[in-house]
């Protein structure tokens, strides 16, 4: 993720946009519904057809006002209370490559890079271990580091105690959609 301030969809409200289209954008802010049919039942609910459901998040898409489309995962209703973010102090000329590799591991479900915020903190690599138990999660972050020759970065493991709030972005006005 960069530092910049999360782009605006009322930045990208075009002319000749309905109000249908904003219903619709508060609509996918919500996430898509578990039905058979997600694009049919998020037509029904902005007034549209599922033909122009499917050609807005085409266009938004290619647009860039939408970049991805995820999934919020409630890992600890699933059983794994542990996660860990580890931080990595690595050389500047080494980060994309480790960052590369890192991210291609089945146990990593999160890898980025941030500056460093020297003095205090050095560490320039963020990846998050998921598991249902820290010992699982610290095996695996030993084969990780063992099977790539990390051992010569630093590196600190920061488990959370606490979840406050999963969810993703929110850029349309509360009672707009």
């Amino acid at each position: 993720m960069s530092t910049a301030t999360p782009l605006s969809l009322e930045a990208h409200r075009s002319p000749g946009e309905t109000d249908a289209h904003r219903r619709l954008r508060g609509l996918l802010e919500q996430g898509l519904p578990l039905t058979p049919r997600p694009w049919c039942t998020l037509a029904e609910q902005a007034g549209m057809a599922e033909e122009e459901v499917m050609a807005c998040v085409r266009r938004w898409q290619a647009d860039g006002m939408i970049k991805r489309l995820g999934l919020v995962v409630r890992h600890r209703r699933l059983g794994i209370q542990a996660n860990a973010m580890v931080v990595w102090d690595v050389p500047d000329e080494r980060v994309a490559l480790v960052g590369r590799r890192l991210a291609r591991e089945t146990a990593v479900t999160l890898c980025y890079r941030r500056p460093r915020r020297l003095p205090d903190w050095p560490y320039n690599l963020f990846c998050m271990i998921h598991g249902a138990r820290r010992e699982r999660v610290l095996a695996e972050l030993t084969a990780i580091v063992e099977r790539l020759g990390l051992d010569d970065l630093e590196h600190r493991v920061l488990f959370s105690t606490h979840a406050y709030r999963q969810c993703g972005g929110r850029y349309v006005q509360e009672g707009a959609a």
